[in-house]
């Protein structure tokens, strides 16, 4: 038996953040970072609170800590909000995700506690890549331990998502490159995940023929708020997949490289993602013609219109097409060309697979993946 959820209200399109203007609550608690609260963008949103007394707690960092979402929820215990809106990237996002899944947890394990009623979740995402607007995923990093930890968990679904384009225009374009390879690594995955079904193709297929043929224009041209719109519907269509059907190893293996290496996670995601193709794909191991990723990857290929009259060559033409996009977009191909020196690479290799192995979203994968398979792999994407 499939199940399909789809859990937030969304309001879309070019000043669609003007919703707030609307809300009818006694006391808010903003959720950002220093750049929002910089650049005015706090203040944007706390405008059109008409009165509302808002907290702003300002001081989530990328890749954000425990540390930070147990700071956050000491600040929303003591303030007692009824709604909680995220204003940012995933950061934010997921922080604020973080502190009301961890309120939650509190709060069952005090003994006859009062509890106030769930607090309104409203994200307004202002990068186009994380989805974590419509998903019951948040990831926080363990730094004393330097590992990602990825949360799951639908009490962390918002009940409102604003996806305001203009929110983005003054996203950079290497930002913009590498949320947006974010949103086809969620939705190419999604796509094959061993938890795929006919509703979570619909929006992942979207999302990835949106990605191909927008985010070159977004990334180009910073103010074509056309291409801006669509990368970020796309964002949110590809979220809306990967929550109902769960992603894979390209997620596994970025989540443990960005913490190792503090790569951002839409660039770990881009440069692994042509090399699973072809593992997940059976072209390291000469097993396509029974993979059945291998067959949506080139069902893929043929609804972009890349050749694909074998199977064999519909995964290849694939994982090159994401090649080249990348290329365009100034990401590296490798690990290698991120930077990353060998030795200390080599060092960190079993601590690497390690994390990849627990990771939730190996879980997802469609095709199982050993240990030494992790090793193969990640000696691959080093050189390229």
């Amino acid at each position: 038996m499939n199940s399909f959820f789809v859990g937030p209200k969304i309001y879309n399109g070019s000043h669609s953040v003007d919703f707030l203007k609307d809300l009818k609550k006694e006391k808010a608690f903003l959720v950002t970072d220093k750049m929002m609260v910089k650049f005015g963008m706090a203040d944007a949103i706390t405008n059109r609170l008409q009165g509302i007394p808002c907290k702003i707690f300002s001081d989530v960092e990328p890749n954000p800590s425990l540390e930070t979402v147990q700071n956050g929820l000491a600040m929303f215990l003591e303030e007692k909000p009824d709604v909680i809106i995220a204003l940012g990237g995933g950061s934010p996002i997921d922080v604020a995700k973080a502190i009301l899944l961890f309120y939650y947890q509190v709060m069952e394990k005090i003994p006859n506690a009062k509890w106030v009623d769930k607090p309104l979740f409203i994200a307004i995402p202002t990068t186009s890549g994380t989805g974590s607007e419509v998903t019951s995923y948040s990831v926080v990093t363990d730094m004393s331990n330097n590992i990602k930890i990825p949360l799951n968990d639908e009490r962390m679904i918002p009940e409102v998502a604003i996806l305001d384009e203009q929110l983005t225009k003054t996203v950079p374009p290497s930002v913009t490159a590498d949320t947006g390879m974010d949103v086809l690594t969620h939705a190419i995955e999604a796509y094959v995940s061993a938890n795929a079904t006919e509703l979570t193709d619909l929006y992942a297929e979207k999302a990835i023929k949106s990605v191909f043929t927008y985010l070159l224009r977004a990334y180009r041209f910073g103010n074509d708020m056309e291409a801006r719109g669509k990368i970020h519907l796309a964002s949110c269509m590809a979220g809306i997949a990967f929550t109902n059907a769960s992603l894979g190893i390209t997620h596994s293996l970025a989540h443990a490289i960005g913490a190792k290496f503090h790569l951002s996670h839409g660039r770990s995601n881009a440069l692994l993602l042509p090399y699973i193709i072809q593992y997940n794909g059976g072209i390291c191991d000469e097993t396509y013609q029974t993979s059945k990723a291998a067959k949506k990857y080139a069902e893929l290929a043929r609804i972009l219109g890349l050749p694909c009259s074998t199977r064999r060559e519909g995964v290849m033409s694939l994982s090159t097409a994401v090649k080249v996009l990348n290329e365009k977009l100034a990401i590296p191909l490798s690990i290698h060309g991120a930077n990353i020196e060998e030795q200390e690479y080599e060092q960190q290799l079993q601590d690497i697979v390690d994390s990849a192995q627990k990771d939730i979203c190996t879980e997802g994968n469609p095709r199982e993946v050993s240990e030494s398979d992790f090793i193969h792999l990640l000696k691959w994407i080093y050189k390229g």
